[in-house]
């Protein structure tokens, strides 16, 4: 349902433009003054303002030009109502912003199809708008995805490739001098071991970067709980999980969606915050999973966050891409609160 915010401040005018866009399935806002349609445009985006130009304290004009100066709002729609005829009011109107005009008193035959076209075409482009987000967000997605490939391989190549030839190399010396003393053949039998363990330990390690068993094994809370307790004693940071009793099962883009944002923002943390603690919750309120972690580092700005790589837009992706949320809170020498949200309803929307 599109929004239309109607701006006047005669009481009769309003009712009037209500009166006739009744039973068209618009949602429709009143302002009696252009400094309550700058306050209502704070709070929301509408497909569409139908604007009165003659208002005391400000005119049309001018809430026009406000409107056209702030990059939120920028492209709405803006048709002025006017009952100025004169071509140097027009010419005000179109220096101002304005995308159409009406003359006053509006014909509502004409009123009800301008309001179509344009809230049509204000939705025409914004889904272009999200098809071209979703397109961004696909190419970056196939990007790290190659780039994880490439780690994987760098990793399989120059560590665990070296590793094994390093090994392979030692056991073809052992059979080739089978009569050592046992005192040196217990010796290099366990060097070979220590160096069978090593490699043991690192191809685990890498499966359990690309897809934890305990969150298969276990769920989502106590593999949150584990990675964050081998976080504490890696990195010597103290986090402090609670998980929601009442958690329900979660479909797995979910689970691996909110495990890899807790990976990337403790990452983040260690790496930018200064901090001395960490908090993270994961609960459910009002049908809604939510994921916050908090620290009482020295925060970070807008500006900071894209010019250090903390990898905002990253996380943010990610959740977009399992149909939720990233909302945070910083400042500098204020910590930081990161909130994931992800609906419990309406899941397949994504």
């Amino acid at each position: 349902m599109s929004t239309v915010l109607i701006v006047d401040d005669e009481p009769s005018a309003r009712e009037t433009l209500v009166a006739m866009l009744e039973g068209e399935r618009y949602d429709l806002e009143l302002a009696k003054d252009g400094w309550q349609a700058l306050q209502i445009l704070d709070l929301l985006r509408p497909d569409l303002i139908l604007l009165d130009v003659m208002m005391p304290g400000m005119d049309g004009f001018e809430v026009c030009r406000r409107i056209r100066a702030a990059p939120p709002l920028a492209e709405v729609p803006i048709i002025i109502l006017t009952a100025l005829d004169s071509r140097d009011a027009l010419l005000k109107g179109i220096e101002s912003g304005a995308d159409d005009f009406l003359s006053k008193p509006v014909d509502r035959r004409e009123l009800i199809a301008r309001v179509r076209t344009i809230t049509r075409l204000n939705l025409y482009r914004t889904l272009l708008e999200q098809r071209e987000n979703i397109r961004n967000i696909a190419e970056r997605a196939v990007a790290a995805q190659e780039q994880e490939r490439q780690r994987i391989s760098r990793e399989l190549h120059d560590d665990l490739g070296q590793s094994l030839t390093t090994h392979l190399l030692a056991l073809h010396n052992l059979q080739e001098d089978l009569s050592l003393p046992a005192e040196v053949m217990f010796e290099r039998l366990q060097s070979l071991y220590d160096q069978s363990y090593e490699l043991f330990v690192k191809v685990r390690r890498l499966a359990r970067d690309l897809r934890p068993p305990v969150l298969d094994a276990l769920g989502l809370k106590v593999a949150m709980q584990t990675y964050c307790t081998e976080f504490t004693r890696r990195t010597n940071l103290p986090v402090t999980f609670e998980g929601d009793a009442a958690l329900p099962v979660l479909p797995d883009i979910y689970n691996i969606t909110l495990y890899r944002v807790l990976q990337e923002a403790l990452t983040n943390v260690i790496k930018h915050a200064q901090a001395s603690q960490v908090w993270v919750d994961l609960s459910v309120e009002d049908n809604i999973v939510n994921l916050t972690i908090q620290d009482d580092g020295i925060g970070f700005s807008e500006e900071q966050s894209a010019s250090n790589g903390i990898g905002i837009a990253g996380l943010r992706e990610r959740l977009t891409i399992a149909g939720g949320t990233l909302s945070i809170s910083s400042g500098p020498q204020h910590g930081t609160i990161l909130s994931a949200q992800l609906p419990l309803s309406g899941r397949g929307q994504a």
